[in-house]
């Protein structure tokens, strides 16, 4: 007769295909029901942390929600970061745990309902007769709220025989939320007629418009108004028309880019939230300009937004296209041809970085330089995934891509490191014909380097890494070294994080200069059947410093 655990199992797979996770006495008889009775993958990671972070990069590359899981405490601890990772970044999935039995703790288990709820992550605790219920509530509060849920199996429970698996109804989603109300109405007639009187109009999209499939309405309403576009980190490729974007607003955009910004005279935000390093500390948009924003939070999320509307960013663009029509950015055929502001502007001037230097002056490389050329090497068709560090300059700037589920930051909403090797794990099952490119620091791969043998085996050729190897915590350095503190604890022995990858079947590379980046040049004509993971190690300069760090920099002087 099938278990509790097997009633999770069978009904989890029936929604979700893809689980990740380490095995211990909490979760054996789940993963031995995943393994032998379902359909779902399961991916081993090494620590259990990757079990979490593997299916939060799973859902951002793919829009599939996806199951960690590990044993009851030490192994549930290990996955806290990760869990409060999501949380910060509404990225639903579903962390299957063992926990305490119903008899009560035994000396080594953790109040574990009240760790998830200390970040953020609601339990829902399955039984012996309610298990499949429970878990396709647990599967339904995740994907109604953006949130990572815990479904939890108590030790005495999971092996209990518990009949035939009844059958469950899908999880119900809620609609897209559309404007409502007179006021909401009244916001969409304003901004249309803001839009379509501007001079020089603006609009910013983030995650949320992408989620929301807003893309084609976005780009009909740029068309439309005949105005510039740009994107959050998170929203990078968001807008269909690439020749009048703007590329990444706050630290990571490009200072021509940040100029025309401040010239709009109306702006208006699609499903990003507005947080400091978006807004540039407050500088994004010059004090005259009128900012609207739409999103499913229940209020604006910056000060300096003058006119909100609570709704899905694709109905509300939709509504704003039907509003303006689409020849309202077309001069009149009897007054003055008058040319719409993007096209009075090189956009493709405004957006360029500064090309660095072949090295740095410390005769190390200069990562602006490294970042560049790698770009022109990489695989159009790629995902990258992003550990947190003061390194993260230089893919976003550096390296475009396709769209935002392709450029992923885990670690980044928690402002953590060390998540990098175990994202690579989801993205590769998420996108199996992509290559997926990871870019972490030295300090978060080391962090993470259980995970370097489950990211070398998940995604074989598919997959490489570039290592900003500084020997250095760098953004401590940069933030807290120039302020005079002892270096002493930010440095790090430098590490041959090529050697690491060679140890776990990867080919492992130290590039020194431009010329070592040859290899990924022969490596991307390689068929990805035959060649190895590749890791390249970049020893670069810490004294280039990226310029978002150096916006905080001057914040916090």
């Amino acid at each position: 007769m099938p278990t509790v655990s097997a009633h999770v199992a069978l009904t989890l797979a029936q929604h979700i295909d893809a689980v990740f996770g380490v095995m211990g006495n909490g979760n054996a008889y789940f993963l031995d029901a995943i393994e032998t009775q379902t359909d779902a993958v399961f991916t081993a990671v090494r620590h259990e942390q990757g079990a979490v972070v593997a299916a939060d990069a799973h859902f951002r590359a793919s829009g599939r929600i996806a199951a960690g899981t590990s044993t009851y405490g030490a192994g549930f601890t290990n996955t806290l970061t990760a869990l409060a990772e999501a949380v910060q970044a509404r990225v639903p999935l579903v962390l299957v745990v063992g926990d305490e039995p119903t008899s009560g703790p035994r000396p080594w288990d953790v109040d574990q309902i009240a760790l998830a709820s200390a970040v953020g992550a609601r339990t829902y605790t399955v039984g012996r007769a309610d298990a499949a219920a429970t878990t396709v509530i647990a599967i339904e509060h995740a994907l109604t709220y953006r949130v990572p849920v815990v479904l939890a199996i108590p030790y005495d429970v999971a092996a209990l025989e518990a009949g035939e698996v009844p059958e469950a109804p899908s999880p119900r989603i809620p609609a897209p939320l559309a404007p409502r109300g007179e006021f909401a109405e009244g916001m969409l007639d304003e901004i249309a007629a803001a839009l379509a009187g501007a001079e020089r109009p603006f609009l910013l999209a983030g995650r949320g418009a992408w989620l929301s499939g807003a893309s084609a309405a976005l780009g009909e309403l740029a068309a439309a108004t005949g105005a510039l576009t740009a994107s959050s980190a998170l929203g990078r490729g968001v807008f269909p028309d690439s020749r009048y974007d703007l590329g990444v607003t706050g630290g990571f955009g490009a200072d021509g880019a940040m100029e025309l910004i401040r010239t709009a005279d109306v702006a208006v935000v699609f499903g990003a939230a507005l947080n400091q390093f978006t807004m540039r500390f407050g500088e994004l948009f010059a004090p005259g300009t009128r900012v609207f924003q739409i999103d499913i939070a229940p209020a604006a999320s910056h000060a300096h937004v003058g006119g909100f509307v609570r709704a899905d960013a694709r109905l509300a663009a939709e509504a704003l296209v039907a509003r303006i029509g689409t020849d309202a950015a077309q001069p009149a055929s009897d007054a003055s041809p008058t040319t719409p502001w993007r096209e009075s502007v090189d956009v493709a001037s405004a957006r360029a970085y500064d090309a660095g230097d072949d090295l740095a002056p410390d005769g190390r490389l200069d990562p602006r330089s490294a970042a560049r050329r790698i770009a022109e090497l990489l695989p159009e068709d790629r995902v990258v995934v992003s550990d947190g560090g003061h390194f993260i300059g230089w893919a976003n700037m550096y390296w475009p891509v396709a769209a935002p589920d392709r450029m992923m930051m885990i670690g980044t909403a928690f402002q953590s490191i060390g998540q990098g090797w175990p994202s690579v794990v989801g993205a590769a099952l998420a996108r199996r014909e992509s290559t997926v490119v990871l870019t972490s620091g030295d300090g978060g791969g080391l962090m993470a380097i259980a995970d370097l043998e489950s990211a070398v085996r998940a995604a074989g050729g598919r997959g490489m890494a570039v290592v900003w190897n500084d020997a250095a915590y760098g953004a401590e350095v940069n933030l807290y070294g120039l302020k005079g503190l002892a270096e002493g604890p930010m440095r790090i022995p430098e590490v041959d994080f090529a050697a690491f990858g060679a140890a776990v079947g990867a080919e492992g590379v130290v590039v020194r200069t431009l010329a070592d980046l040859d290899r990924l040049a022969t490596w991307a004509e390689e068929d990805a059947a035959s060649r190895r993971f590749l890791l390249l190690d970049l020893r670069i300069s810490g004294d280039v410093i990226a310029p978002y760090q150096q916006e905080i920099i001057r914040v916090n002087s």
